[in-house]
């Protein structure tokens, strides 16, 4: 599969860029890892990620479900801006009191991914993985990347273990555990592509349901649910997510043996907050109220890790409020950096303003929503260039959230519902749990947030719910 990029011609692209490594998991919860307080899964790979870089303790996902934050990490784009603001294709609630809005099921071609900027950079890139971004003609090799393993339309697969019925990930032999393909096939194209810079973004499938374990690590976490209390205790989750952190460690491992370790950006997220209300109970986001789907904290907080050996003091927290949308404005920033670094008299394209990388870097910078997260990166108690963080999900979802947005602006955080027009404020750090609404008590800050979220869905498009003549009460 991976023939067509072993190896990959040069370019003009300098050794000194850095590598790129961008690690999604499907519906991971911000408190489902070892470093981040699980007494039940076992993460030592991510936890060791965790020690070597810094840990964001208040980081989001761009949406409370997978496709809008994914193409908030290809594009650095708010969802609602790109009109993708539920999954790909959504649930139809037919009698439901609002209709969502006409929008958009596919990423754009039109639109400049991260992978189409860093190509333009001189860099090997492969998708590894989940895409949910579009079917043929919109999938990843479209979107600038030199090859895909996995990624189509599809939001999970039909099953983990080989044969996988997966068009774009050949079975290997019976059994084959598809995480553990996944990290193998990321670990081969490191070692193959390590005299040039590389993209390699590996979306695992994991944790996403069908909820399907290796028999033996179930058999592991069932004896361990006896004996460890706590509200985690599904023995095929953890078992899952011991393969998705043996998977990453797998990806570490394969730095470490090429020596890429000490030039390569490796992030670590998930698309949205833990799965709570499926049948099982996969994972508890305690103490964030709720899950996925839902505006609360534990439908849109997620774990993110950074670690940019030499800058990344080791083991250091942040407790900045940051977004998906950050993470490409991040790459980006850094990738330009390293070239004016690297750049002498000799490499007259990488001095000339209009070459390609250059000319996309200029662009992406006037689009972008996100904002480079460097400086936290360089000093943990740095500030960021932003007032607030904004979501829009004008949809029903199963989990029984119904439409809304929402705006986080310090410690504040306003929901508001479009079918009554209810609004609920909370406190995060008094309550991180949100448990007291605290809106007839603050009319004043319910004001000033209502009015910054209208002005943001203004600027940004963001398109309202209409009422529904299908509606039965």
């Amino acid at each position: 599969m991976l023939a067509a990029l072993l190896p990959l011609a040069l370019s003009a692209a300098p050794r000194a860029q850095p590598n790129i490594v961008l690690i999604l998991a499907d519906d991971l919860g911000a408190h489902d890892l070892g470093f981040a307080g699980s007494r039940f899964h076992e993460t030592p790979q991510l936890d060791r990620l965790a020690r070597e870089g810094m840990r964001f303790t208040q980081a989001y996902a761009a949406c409370t479900v997978c496709s809008p934050t994914r193409a908030a990490l290809m594009t650095g784009k708010y969802p609602a801006r790109l009109k993708i603001t539920d999954w790909i294709a959504g649930h139809d609630f037919p009698k439901a009191k609002l209709r969502p809005p006409e929008w958009t099921k596919r990423l754009p071609l039109e639109e400049t991914t991260l992978a189409e900027h860093l190509k333009a950079a001189g860099y090997a890139t492969l998708h590894i993985g989940k895409w949910h971004l579009g079917g043929e003609g919109f999938g990843p090799e479209q979107q600038g990347f030199d090859a895909n393993l996995g990624g189509d339309h599809r939001g999970q697969p039909p099953s983990y273990f080989a044969p996988y019925k997966l068009p774009k990930v050949p079975d290997g032999p019976a059994g084959e555990y598809l995480t553990d393909r996944e990290g193998e096939e990321a670990a081969r194209f490191i070692a193959a592509n390590k005299g040039r810079p590389f993209f390699l973004n590996v979306a695992f499938h994991a944790v996403h349901t069908p909820l399907q374990g290796k028999p033996e690590l179930v058999d592991k976490y069932r004896r361990k649910a006896t004996t460890v209390g706590g509200a985690q205790t599904n023995a095929v989750y953890a078992a899952m997510l011991e393969s998705l952190d043996a998977a990453v460690g797998r990806i570490l491992g394969a730095l470490d043996e090429t020596g890429l370790a000490g030039r390569t950006l490796v992030i670590f997220t998930s698309d949205n907050g833990g799965l709570v209300l499926a049948q099982s109970h996969p994972t508890s986001n305690a103490p964030l109220r709720a899950g996925k789907g839902s505006p609360y904290e534990g439908g849109v907080r997620v774990p993110l890790l950074i670690r940019w050996p030499g800058v990344t003091k080791p083991g250091s927290t942040t407790a900045v409020p940051v977004i998906t949308m950050d993470l490409p404005a991040t790459v980006l920033d850094l990738v330009r950096s390293s070239r004016r670094e690297s750049a002498q008299p000799s490499h007259s394209a990488l001095r000339t303003p209009h070459s390609a990388f250059e000319q996309s870097r200029l662009t992406s910078a006037a689009t972008m929503d996100g904002v480079s997260l460097a400086p936290l990166l360089r000093d943990p108690a740095a500030s960021l260039p932003r007032e607030f963080l904004c979501w829009h999900y004008p949809h029903y979802h199963p989990g029984g959230a119904t439409p809304y947005a929402a705006i986080r602006a310090g410690d504040w955080k306003l929901i508001q519902y479009y079918e009554d027009g209810r609004r609920e404020l909370f406190n995060l750090r008094e309550d991180p749990s949100e448990t007291a609404n605290l809106a007839e008590r603050q009319p004043d800050k319910v004001m000033e947030l209502a009015k910054k979220l209208f002005d943001w869905q203004q600027s940004v498009g963001a398109q309202a719910p209409r009422p529904n003549p299908a509606h039965e009460p």
